[in-house]
């Protein structure tokens, strides 16, 4: 298997939404974005995958020498040698790599998060800089750009957690900040046994409301001239929404099961998007 074949795999595999957004890219934007999003899952397994904490910390700090190494010339995993052909073409840097795999970090040092900046920080390293580098692989022009990358990847990271409320319980994490679980009167321990109550549901509307404001703001910085080589992006906002949406018609019920849409329905609102340019 070549290293090409198997980030396409990797990509493949994860049923992720952003797959279906790189199906619209010419082949040397695909790869790119393949490859990166590739070494994004890599680090991501990490945390989920490795139960001992002692043994994942020593494979991030491995992924740390890797990139290290990878960028003066000697990559040695296939998803950086399938990258390394790209970062000068689209100013992939090593600290974005190593942003990413702070935030991996960051997983495995605490599971919660006192307040909302605190919560943010974490959403900046996980999904803030994966958004500018994507934006830079699709192709862009203006400042502004950058800036509605890291908002859209703090609206994504969020519906990612309002998702997974239920599966990151059971790994003993609760990304919800604390001063808001205490605002709505909601006890970690009842989110840790997946209890329902009007309290929980109140709370999750909120988180909500605060996503689709985020969205909202991303999609007023993008300018028009970036608008057309940064549809991947709104390809993947519109299918992150319409799950938010999904979520939150049924009634926030995230505890017991992991709300998605299916393969299909992503593909149509990605090519829908495609076609009307927003």
């Amino acid at each position: 298997m070549t290293p090409e074949q198997y980030v396409q795999e990797k990509a493949a595999a994860s049923g992720s939404s952003f797959y279906y957004a790189f199906l619209f890219l010419p082949p040397p934007r695909r790869a790119a974005i393949t490859a990166f999003y590739a070494f994004c899952r890599e680090v991501d397994d990490v945390v989920d995958e490795v139960h001992d904490p002692g043994v994942a910390a020593t494979k991030l700090a491995w992924w740390r020498k890797e990139v290290t190494t990878s960028f003066a010339g000697q990559p040695s995993h296939p998803a950086m040698k399938a990258l390394m052909p790209h970062v000068k073409d689209y100013d992939i840097r090593a600290e974005h790599l190593i942003a990413v795999i702070d935030g991996c970090q960051m997983d495995l040092d605490q599971s919660r998060y006192l307040d909302f900046p605190g919560l943010e920080r974490y959403c900046h390293l996980v999904a803030g800089v994966v958004g500018e580098v994507a934006s830079g692989i699709f192709g862009r022009s203006e400042v502004s750009t950058v800036q509605y990358a890291h908002k859209l990847g703090l609206a994504m990271q969020l519906t990612n957690i309002i998702r997974d409320v239920g599966d990151d319980a059971r790994r003993g994490r609760v990304y919800l900040p604390v001063s808001e679980l205490q605002r709505f009167d909601v006890k970690a321990h009842e989110v840790l046994n997946r209890g329902y109550s009007e309290r929980f549901t109140a709370l999750m509307k909120f988180q909500a409301e605060r996503a689709h404001g985020i969205y909202d703001e991303a999609l007023a910085l993008l300018p028009d001239v970036d608008r057309k080589a940064q549809k991947p992006g709104l390809m993947m906002a519109n299918i992150y929404r319409t799950l938010l949406r999904e979520i939150e018609a049924g009634g926030f019920q995230v505890l017991h099961q992991r709300i998605s849409l299916t393969p299909v329905r992503k593909l149509w609102i990605a090519a829908r998007t495609n076609w009307r340019g927003r």
